[in-house]
């Protein structure tokens, strides 16, 4: 299977279908949990990690790396001590945007439907 290789590096990589290349982008269990928030604007490592319950710093950082090499999050790093890192949504970013909202609508109209079928025995 074609797919972004773990390093960020997409050379040769090409997508069998659209539906491909968004869940590529978007796919894992917090990426669409971190570009949700950072639609609200910029943040750091430590208010992601508390706006997200249940997340590992191993993960969280995982994603975050996977959504900067695709250019969907830019990472600015400042010259400081102790050093300060900050995540906002770039403009290809926020191109997803319609796109989340339509999930979130969708999950929120179908919610009480959804629980009630994962809570079946």
């Amino acid at each position: 299977m074609n797919k972004i290789m773990k390093d960020g590096n997409n050379a040769g990589c090409s997508f069998i279908c659209p539906i491909q290349a968004a869940t590529e982008v978007i796919g894992g269990k917090w990426k669409a949990h971190i570009l949700y928030h950072l639609q609200g604007g910029t943040k750091r490592f430590n208010e992601l990690k508390r706006l997200l319950p249940g997340v590992t710093q191993r993960m969280l950082t995982k994603q975050l790396r996977e959504l900067e090499a695709d250019q969907i999050i830019h990472r600015k790093i400042f010259a400081e001590v102790p050093p300060k890192v900050e995540y906002s949504i770039t403009e290809f970013g926020l191109t997803l945007a319609p796109s989340l909202r339509a999930l979130q609508e969708w999950g929120a109209e179908y919610l009480e439907k959804l629980t009630s079928i994962r809570n079946q025995p």
